[in-house]
């Protein structure tokens, strides 16, 4: 579990990198790029786009358009401090400072997705090397059925018998 003390750290880094980035290309600090920023990284794990526009509006009084949010996120997916997810037909994002590449298990029935600790995967990716190509992280997703949805399948199943 991370510390207020490490999240704090987290936030001035990528607040750091966003200020470098719009300075060296003569971009606007708008209020909105921090207010996202600020968002997305007090948000644990997967969020959609509706989601941060809506802990923008409720929790930070400051509501943005849907333009401005996507925008905001592009502009982050570029600068390496959020990532985009498509899982099951739906985009959702996430939060990604200092290459926290990790699995991801999703369930096909209910759309259930649960972050998944791989060390073997890490190491595995760590010691590939590819040709011309430098790799920043990974996603990796694993699609099956969640112990949930399969007790209900085999609750179905049972009944069907008798």
């Amino acid at each position: 579990m991370k510390t207020t003390e490490n999240t704090s750290n987290v936030y001035q880094a990528v607040e750091h990198i966003l200020n470098n980035y719009l300075e060296m290309n003569n971009h606007r600090k708008t209020p909105e790029r921090y207010a996202v920023l600020k968002a997305v990284y007090s948000i644990k794990g997967h969020f959609t786009l509706d989601e941060l526009g809506q802990k923008l509006a409720d929790e930070y009084r400051f509501p943005v358009s849907r333009a401005t949010l996507y925008n905001t996120l592009n502009l982050f997916m570029e600068l390496r401090l959020v990532i985009r997810h498509r899982f099951q037909g739906t985009t959702k994002y996430e939060a990604c400072y200092a290459g926290e590449s990790h699995c991801h298990q999703i369930c096909t029935v209910c759309g259930k997705v649960t972050e998944v600790m791989a060390p073997e995967i890490t190491e595995a990716i760590n010691q590939l090397h590819l040709k011309r190509f430098r790799k920043d992280g990974y996603s990796l997703y694993v699609y099956g059925i969640c112990s949930t949805c399969q007790a209900v399948f085999t609750r179905r199943s049972k009944k069907q018998k008798t």
